[in-house]
């Protein structure tokens, strides 16, 4: 899928449609949006391989935002041997872009949207498969993950949502509340994308906005299992929209479109609206310390600050905060 260079927009303000496929050759499609993270992409290639199914069965493609840090192509090659697919955009789109034409080329029956600097763990395909097969009503499945570091060590699990397998309850309402669930961890059957149509709106929460879209239509399923990993690094999507404060700025967008995009039962909203406020509040101020100790400057950390009054103003009260204005002001002077 290639964006109308006429009216092409880095952001869509609509859900793209992803056209039905007149059959759907493969059982999965792993499709791997990339842009420079060349470092990473071999370990994510091979955490697929090691458990890939046969190619009639399995899909895998890497898709390239025409990334600059590397030959892309050559290193696909050189890991995949044939097995994994290339396709490079013919200029770079965004990444919202790149994850829709993903999805438009997927042709499985379920979509796994990897990034190419995450990882399955071993059994990830077996496990979700086994979801699938025990709750077929559901339309997106998901493992517990872990969270890594840019070196590749576990920092911590994520929080568990069910202590066995099956069909989480109340899952929309704990899932306003804020975002759950990370995209390595994920699997989608095809047609949910072709009913609820791709990604849009923000370049940081647009997942979150996506599995809340299914959550409001579809069954979901989940595996306490650790069966993947999502990797937190400064060059990542999240890393570099931190030093603007765009990610915030996004989460904000994303709990407006709550009530008046996704159209939220007006008691729920109510009730996690709030909790949603404070929770990116305090994660603002996490992010501003964590920045201040990278270095990355006052005005990067002051632009979390200001995001954090502005999505819950007495989060400003927080130790956290009165800490960094001091150091902020005796740097200052």
């Amino acid at each position: 899928m290639r964006p109308d260079p006429s009216s092409f927009t880095r952001t869509p303000q609509q859900p793209p449609p992803i056209p039905p496929v007149q059959a759907t050759p493969f059982r999965w499609s792993v499709m791997i949006p990339v842009y420079n993270c060349a470092s990473y992409l071999a370990q994510t290639l091979e955490s697929v391989l090691i458990q890939a199914l046969p190619p009639d069965e399995m899909q895998i493609e890497v898709l390239d935002d025409a990334s600059t840090d590397a030959d892309v192509e050559k290193l696909v090659f050189e890991i995949g041997k044939g097995r994994v697919h290339y396709f490079r955009q013919p200029q770079n789109v965004g990444s919202l872009h790149n994850f829709n034409t993903a999805l438009c080329r997927a042709m499985g029956e379920y979509v796994h949207l990897l990034h190419g600097d995450d990882v399955v763990l071993p059994g990830f395909y077996k496990e979700i498969a086994q979801l699938f097969q025990c709750f077929p009503e559901a339309g997106m499945a998901f493992c517990r993950y872990l969270y890594l570091d840019e070196a590749g060590k576990v920092l911590y699990p994520a929080e568990l949502e069910a202590e066995k397998p099956g069909l989480l309850s109340h899952w929309l309402e704990r899932l306003a509340a804020r975002q759950r669930v990370q995209t390595p961890a994920v699997v989608v059957k095809r047609r949910l994308y072709e009913q609820l149509g791709g990604f849009y709106g923000v370049h940081y929460g647009e997942d979150w906005m996506m599995w809340i879209r299914i959550a409001q239509q579809f069954p979901v399923a989940y595996s306490p299992v650790l069966r993947a990993a999502y990797r937190r690094h400064i060059h990542s999507i999240s890393g570099r929209t931190a030093r603007s404060g765009a990610d915030m700025r996004d989460i904000r967008y994303v709990i407006r479109w709550m009530k008046r995009g996704a159209g939220l039962p007006a008691a729920l909203y109510r009730r996690t609206m709030p909790q949603a406020r404070r929770f990116y509040a305090h994660y603002a101020l996490q992010t501003a310390h964590q920045l201040w100790h990278q270095r990355a400057g006052i005005r990067a950390t002051l632009a979390q600050l200001r995001q954090a009054c502005l999505l819950h103003p007495g989060s400003l009260l927080h130790a956290y905060a009165w800490k960094l204005y001091v150091k902020i002001l005796c740097q200052l002077h």
